[in-house]
């Protein structure tokens, strides 16, 4: 059955707005489809639309909103974070937590978002899991430096394993800073966007900001110190019980991972996944789960993410794909 069409009509018309909503060549118009799954034809100053009632409804409602503030052009993440947060309308920027970066607007764009950040600012330890793009790394670095404007610790320290993903990278000529800068670069985006370059150079010649392979950790014990452990998927479950237990007085962890993606060597455990079993009744331990819901970047992430989430659910328990178990059935492929 044909899906009805919708048509849209802005009054009073204002071909300026008009051409600042649709884009250069109606790219926006096409994130717009990408992102909720509908047609858009445009035909001068009409737009149709066509697709599900719900998504047909948003698209609308999306573009009446946008042609509103059209006065300039609208750019492509303006479009992308408009149809995130309308899919989460009941949040309430006054509850929001009010973090010091030089991100004035920063703020959880989902439930789960907001959650991770409330349980950061409420336990010494969190952990945030989940997929790519959910802001699990960003969001930790914000209240780390959050912390260090408070004075509330007295350096941010940056942990990470150095486990290639899939790649050998080979020798790495340097200082220790250089040949762990290839794995932290995620983490010095962030320090970069949220305080500025100039500035995050400043605290590392002071040392208020701190690299610490996973590897150099033992031994150590960090007091005032606000620590992220990224990408804990690749670490073993000793890694795992060496970094937790290096926490000193008035210290924070934030811990973040993806379980779908460990790069350790096949047969190993993710220290990641034993600690989500571990710890799950310690109390001041708070665990904030992502979903494909949760991705703040381009529309076709999370359908990507939606797509593996399904993909990993569908397979045997013993990971052989159906496939697999055709071709063992007939007597070919033994290993």
């Amino acid at each position: 059955m044909a899906q009805p069409a919708r048509e849209l009509r802005f009054e009073p018309l204002d071909n300026k707005r008009l051409a600042n909503l649709c884009g250069p060549l109606d790219g926006n118009l096409r994130q717009l489809e990408a992102a909720l799954d509908v047609v858009i034809k445009r035909r001068g100053a009409r737009i149709s639309l066509k697709g599900a009632a719900a998504a047909v409804e948003q698209a609308a409602v999306l573009l009446e909103s946008f042609y509103a503030r059209a006065e300039s052009p609208l750019e492509l993440d303006e479009i992308q974070l408009g149809v995130i947060d309308s899919r989460n309308p009941r949040l309430a920027d006054a509850d929001a937590p009010r973090l010091m970066t030089r991100k004035r607007d920063l703020a959880g764009r989902t439930p789960n978002q907001r959650s991770y950040l409330d349980s950061i600012l409420a336990h010494d330890v969190t952990f945030g899991i989940g997929p790519a793009g959910t802001g699990k790394t960003y969001l930790a670095v914000a209240c780390a430096v959050d912390a260090l404007e408070r004075d509330a610790v007295k350096r941010i320290v940056l942990v990470r394993p150095a486990v290639e993903a899939g790649e050998r990278l080979g020798f790495l000529p340097g200082d220790l800073a250089q040949k762990v800068d290839p794995y932290l670069r995620p983490l010095y985006d962030a320090l970069y966007d949220l305080m500025g370059f100039d500035r995050v150079g400043k605290m590392f010649e002071k040392g208020a900001i701190e690299i610490a392979p996973l590897a150099y950790m033992r031994g150590r014990t960090l007091n005032h110190a606000f620590i992220i452990l990224d990408e804990a998927q690749n670490t073993t479950p000793e890694q795992m019980k060496m970094f937790l237990t290096r926490m000193g007085f008035g210290a924070k962890a934030v811990v973040t991972g993806d379980p779908t993606q460990v790069d350790l060597p096949r047969g190993t455990r993710s220290g990641l996944t034993e600690a989500q079993e571990v710890l799950a009744q310690v109390r001041g331990i708070a665990m904030t789960r992502f979903t494909s819901d949760d991705v703040v970047r381009h529309p076709m992430v999370g359908r990507i993410v939606a797509a593996y989430e399904e993909y990993s659910a569908a397979q045997p328990a013993d990971g052989r794909t159906d496939v697999a178990e055709a071709l063992l059935r007939g007597g070919r492929g033994r290993y």
